[in-house]
């Protein structure tokens, strides 16, 4: 099957919501899409795909025809392409009954795996979901990433044992969460970190941590500061506040900011091999996707990962050679122009 075969094999299971667009890109959806804790009118998802589509390719072949390679190193491993498939939970609210945390979790690390990539498993109010991405990025040899909501530092280290069983090359903290109705109404308080709390726990976070929603330079510049391995330019999918920039607005000065001092990725509104390198040339060393895939599982297990990640790799390896690149180093901002 094809991207598009998988796209229509998946639509009987995706629920009320989600249509399965052929361009996955929000405006079908609306603010419905993932569900349950979204605020605001959407119209930030839309933006961030719409952002992408403001930024050219700048063609050139008039270089050296050597083979193109794809070959993306981060935290002392190697993998097939910079990309990264983004956490999802309660998937069974999200979007279709078909799956549960564990069962998607299960399809999610595996067919990243074995395609060459990684995937960031989810959390939520109920334990059991970090306990069991954990165990599922264990039996996968640690090949996965578990994120941690920002939950009060004793939650919070509660759940880091979990993860640093799983053996994970890496663990995450969407901060961006802080904006969802769960996080804001827990008891005791989660959400909003200053410097210093973020220092703590990351001081006792013995693998390389990556802060997720990161949107300015200032925010960048405090991730830094509390010791982050990595940060993910991301706005939570456009779901948890209205007004603000498309992640791809603010990416080049966000990785002029940190000067190469930790690793830069971004979520948002990318959907190609095309969009990953523009990602790239604007100065990020690797992105994450996270909506297609949950379509690709739905649509057709690990198979549906394999052909979506074939797709965009197709995709990204033709735009580095119709524009001069034959490394992910070799791709400059040059290659690349925008609105």
């Amino acid at each position: 099957m094809n991207y598009n075969e998988i796209l229509d094999q998946s639509r009987p299971y995706m629920g009320n919501v989600c249509k399965s667009c052929p361009v996955c890109n929000g405006k079908a959806c609306g603010n419905r899409i993932p569900g349950p804790g979204a605020k605001g009118s959407g119209t930030v998802a839309m933006r961030n795909y719409d952002a992408w589509q403001d930024i050219y390719l700048n063609m050139d072949t008039l270089c050296e025809n050597k083979t193109v390679d794809t070959t993306f190193e981060v935290f002392g491993h190697t993998f097939k392409y910079p990309i990264f498939a983004g956490p999802v939970g309660a998937v069974n609210n999200h979007y279709g009954d078909s799956y549960n945390d564990v069962s998607y979790n299960k399809v999610l690390i595996k067919g990243c795996k074995e395609a060459g990539i990684l995937g960031f498993t989810g959390d939520g109010v109920n334990p059991d979901i970090m306990v069991n991405s954990c165990q599922i990025i264990k039996e996968n040899g640690g090949m996965g990433i578990p994120t941690i909501k920002p939950w009060h530092k004793d939650t919070y280290f509660e759940k880091l044992q979990y993860a640093l069983n799983s053996n994970s090359i890496a663990i995450a903290m969407d901060i961006d969460a802080s904006g969802l109705a769960f996080l804001k109404n827990a008891n005791p308080p989660a959400g909003r970190k200053t410097v210093e709390e973020l220092k703590e726990i990351i001081d006792q976070t013995p693998v390389p941590f990556i802060v997720k929603g990161i949107m300015t330079v200032k925010g960048a510049l405090k991730a830094k500061e509390a010791g982050a391995s990595a940060i993910v330019v991301s706005n939570h999918g456009g779901r948890v506040l209205d007004g603000t920039p498309a992640t791809a607005q603010v990416l080049e000065e966000i990785v002029q900011a940190v000067d190469g001092s930790m690793k830069v990725f971004v979520d948002g509104g990318i959907r190609t091999g095309q969009d990953v390198f523009k990602a790239l040339a604007l100065g990020a060393d690797g992105v994450l996707i996270c909506r297609p895939f949950v379509n690709m599982i739905y649509g057709a297990q690990e198979q549906g990962i394999q052909v979506y990640v074939d797709k965009l790799a197709s995709e990204l390896k033709d735009a580095m050679e119709m524009c001069g690149a034959s490394s992910l180093k070799e791709i400059t901002r040059d290659m690349v122009r925008c609105q």
